[in-house]
């Protein structure tokens, strides 16, 4: 037996805290993982559909960029290095230049924070309150913008911020896109914003995701954020758009808002901008907009040298030109495909999202756990998403090849399908 294999699986229940949560309903102890599929310690293999909640979107252990890092490592290449200078982040840096902000008109700065998507939003937000010296930022209905104490205050979930154990402030929530039927909810935000008793205090900054990724995978259409892009200008606030989830590839283009005919003040990254699951989180900001003083926001590990290292083989590899994003429309259409005959088993099911960040909102969370549950048994890892985890949410990384794709894909349809079939069952007894 390997020495690194848990012997015996109750310490997890023994030591770990109780704030762990996806290892609650997918409970195996994994041991290895290439591509889209992982492998638990007794060699059961599983589709991975979460993908690290989208961290993993060019799947676990992409061969080039392992062996660059091994090359790094194994030839002494600096690990740490706070925010020194280093052949990697230079490196990263070039290739970020060419091939992401270049092509896209984008003058944008990069600010390497802390390494978490929570850290690169807490630094959103600070550089918009001492850009504009307001204090107020706007984030809108079913928002997730992480759980320290700055970003949890722009986060909806209601459970999330009871952790806080304290009030938490410095937001006004407003209603997102097709959060109120009928409801201009663009137009609302500009009336408010224009009337002096509207209640709202002059923003700092307007902050939003295009895909409310926990939220339950709500979509913004193009027209909602360019009125809010205008709305944000008109007001003299910052417009930030979080693409912590919706990023780097997870909606068709690499930035989720590249064909909506906006440029954010500020946009923040994490998750897979690393490409291979490390640690790794970026502000970018307009030049500006760039006024913090050295070390005015900083963290100990702001400089990930392993993530700048794999970063950088992620960009040459999938985005040096268009033949990845071509791939990923394919792949989208397929999925959407698939998704619609789920939701035609469900009265009332629909799907939501876009690009390779779809789901099904099912109507029901204890129905959306009851899928996934079935899903994980077959063999796929899925979780659920939405206010009430009513949404069956695919991740699956963008990489996954047709075939492992379709057998996942088909898990979900069969899962759907055994579930319903139990609850008609018990129905008639």
């Amino acid at each position: 037996m390997p020495k690194d294999m848990i012997q015996d699986p109750s310490i997890y229940e023994k030591r770990e805290s109780a704030a762990r949560s996806y290892c609650r309903g997918i409970p195996a102890s994994f041991a290895s993982a290439s591509g889209s599929v992982m492998a638990d310690a007794s060699g059961r293999r599983y589709i991975d559909f979460l993908a690290g909640c989208s961290s993993l979107n060019y799947g676990h252990n992409d061969p080039d960029m392992k062996a660059a890092l091994v090359d790094h490592i194994l030839s002494d290449g600096i690990a740490h290095g706070l925010d020194l200078h280093t052949d990697a982040k230079g490196a990263f840096l070039d290739a970020f230049d060419a091939h992401i902000l270049t092509p896209r008109g984008m003058d944008h700065r990069v600010m390497f924070t802390g390494p978490t998507g929570a850290n690169a939003v807490e630094a959103a937000m600070k550089i918009a309150r001492k850009v504009t010296g307001r204090t107020n930022i706007i984030s809108f209905t079913n928002g997730f913008h992480g759980v320290t104490m700055g970003a949890l205050a722009a986060t909806g979930n209601g459970y999330h911020r009871g952790g806080a154990g304290m009030a938490t402030q410095g937001v006004t929530r407003l209603p997102f896109d097709g959060y109120a039927d009928g409801v201009d909810t663009a137009a609302l935000l500009d009336q408010m914003l224009s009337d002096a008793s509207g209640g709202v205090d002059a923003p700092a900054a307007i902050m939003f995701e295009t895909v409310q990724g926990e939220g339950g995978l709500n979509a913004a259409s193009p027209e909602w954020v360019q009125k809010v892009a205008k709305i944000a200008k008109k007001h003299g606030a910052l417009l930030i758009v979080d693409d912590i989830q919706a990023g780097c590839g997870r909606t068709g283009t690499f930035f989720s808002f590249e064909e909506m005919d906006i440029t954010p003040d500020i946009v923040t990254l994490a998750k897979s901008v690393s490409g291979f699951g490390l640690p790794m989180a970026l502000v970018l900001v307009r030049p500006e907009h760039d006024v913090f003083g050295p070390a005015e926001h900083n963290g100990t590990f702001r400089g990930n040298t392993h993530a700048f290292v794999t970063a950088r083989v992620a960009i040459e590899k999938f985005w040096a030109d268009d033949r990845f994003q071509r791939s990923l429309a394919d792949k989208a259409l397929v999925l959407t495909t698939a998704l619609q005959q789920v939701a035609d088993m469900v009265d009332g099911a629909y799907l939501k999202g876009r690009g390779l960040m779809q789901g099904v909102d099912v109507g029901s969370g204890e129905l959306a756990g009851e899928i996934c549950a079935r899903a994980f048994e077959k063999g796929l890892i899925i979780e659920t998403s939405g206010n009430e985890d009513q949404v069956v949410k695919v991740l699956a990384p963008l990489t996954t090849d047709d075939t492992t794709f379709r057998q996942g894909l088909n898990i979900v349809i069969d899962s759907a399908r055994d579930v319903l079939t139990r609850h008609a069952s018990l129905a008639a007894e």
